[in-house]
């Protein structure tokens, strides 16, 4: 994902220069790093049979929905091309789901 998308950051901002990434797993999702997250939360309780861990990703969950919500409004507004890049890549994490 790093190869596709040079402009991965931990903090949400829109870097000098940023284009708009609509190929690879990005065509198919909007936050393809995401999807990789939620894979791992989703399976950690079953790796580590653990109720615990179930309920991290309980947790997660919320949190990361509310992450990408800011994230999407900081794009709208300060990157060139992202509203349409929505509408035509309609999925943020899961495919045919969410």
């Amino acid at each position: 994902m790093l190869r596709e998308n040079t402009y991965l950051s931990r903090t949400i901002e829109v870097q000098e220069n940023q284009k708009v990434i609509d190929t690879g797993l990005y065509g198919i999702v909007r936050h393809p790093m995401y999807m990789a997250t939620t894979g791992l939360f989703l399976m950690m309780p079953l790796v580590l049979a653990s109720p615990f861990s179930f309920l991290i990703m309980l947790l997660y969950i919320p949190l990361i929905a509310r992450r990408i919500k800011n994230e999407e409004k900081v794009l709208e507004e300060g990157l060139v091309g992202y509203k349409e890049y929505k509408k035509k890549v309609k999925y943020r994490v899961i495919p045919f789901i969410w």
